[in-house]
């Protein structure tokens, strides 16, 4: 009676060994779908591989970000207008001051002064914010509200 009991147990044993091994074989074949690796070692240094790979292309891109970067800080972003009347009692508000600035306080401002019989239109320089033309009260107001 013994023997056969021991022989119950020790087949019950077996066969959770077999299940463990073959649940084992299965997260296995999972874990190596979609490669060519045979063992553990040929997919870790497939990762490695694919890791080098990403850390190469993101610092491309970070380089790239930082040139875009630059770029963008000289470009035209801070465009502004103001709309005035120069003359007390004629007209509407026809005449204009405009400014085109980058980031670092350089572009121009554009102003246009109407009147009835003819329309001027002046140009001036801005670096760093500053110019080296006198500014009209409503290029002033321009050039503040475009900082």
């Amino acid at each position: 009676m013994t023997t056969t009991i021991l022989i119950y147990i020790i087949s019950g044993i077996i066969t959770i060994i077999i299940l463990w091994i073959i649940s084992i074989e299965y997260r296995l074949k999972k874990f190596f779908v979609g490669t060519n690796a045979r063992n553990l070692e040929e997919v870790m240094n497939i990762i490695s591989k694919d890791n080098a790979l990403i850390k190469e292309v993101q610092s491309q891109i970070k380089t790239n970000l930082v040139n875009i970067d630059k770029r963008l800080d000289k470009s035209i972003r801070n465009v502004k207008t103001v709309r005035f009347n120069p003359f007390v009692d004629a007209g509407g508000n026809q005449s204009f001051a405009i400014s085109f600035l980058n980031d670092e306080g350089d572009g121009v401002i554009i102003s246009s002064l109407y009147a009835r019989d003819r329309m001027s239109i002046f140009a001036k320089p801005i670096n760093k914010g500053k110019s080296d033309f006198e500014l009209t009260n409503e290029e002033k107001e321009v050039l503040e509200k475009s900082k």
